[in-house]
């Protein structure tokens, strides 16, 4: 058994029978389709906030899958309701996206899809999970707080005003 299976199985994901979430599953290049619009959907009400797209919606989702680094979180149908994507980074896991569908959305996915992040980086010996959101994002920041990220900088980079975030797994 993998890293990520063994995170799906350690988080309960895999043993959910409700509707609206079936697995966390390693994306491949069919879901690019389901991805594209999941990141179009979530992040484009967005776009007012900022001023463009955010870097979700322009990342290179076909590489991200190829590398090993995109999970999805599916229904019973296998649809993509919504998304990861993170890496290892030394001794650490960088969560890089978490996506949902807005009609997916308030029912605890994109925790549940942080969590097979942490749990991922446990497994493999990780010390923490870093990640960055933009400052305009206020419900991710808050929901990043809620989880027991802690924020430990705020840069402007790339056009964006991010807020970064590490949670120390230890």
């Amino acid at each position: 058994m993998d890293a990520a299976a063994r995170a799906s199985s350690a988080s309960g994901l895999n043993d959910m029978t409700d509707m609206t979430h079936k697995a966390i599953r390693p994306a491949t290049a069919l879901d690019l389709p389901q991805l594209e619009n999941c990141a179009a959907r979530a992040f484009s009400p967005y776009i007012p906030l900022i001023g463009r797209k955010p870097a979700p919606m322009t990342a290179d989702i076909a590489a991200q899958i190829a590398a090993g680094e995109v999970f999805v979180a599916t229904d019973a149908d296998d649809a993509v309701l919504g998304y990861i994507v993170f890496r290892t980074a030394s001794l650490r896991m960088d969560l890089d996206t978490v996506a949902v569908r807005p009609d997916a959305a308030g029912r605890g996915l994109g925790r549940r899809l942080i969590a097979f992040c942490e749990d991922a980086a446990r497994l493999k010996g990780l010390d923490s999970v870093h990640l960055h959101t933009n400052a305009a994002m206020a419900a991710n920041v808050s929901l990043y707080s809620r989880l027991g990220y802690m924020a430990v900088a705020r840069r402007h980079e790339d056009g964006f005003d991010r807020v970064y975030f590490t949670k120390d797994l230890n």
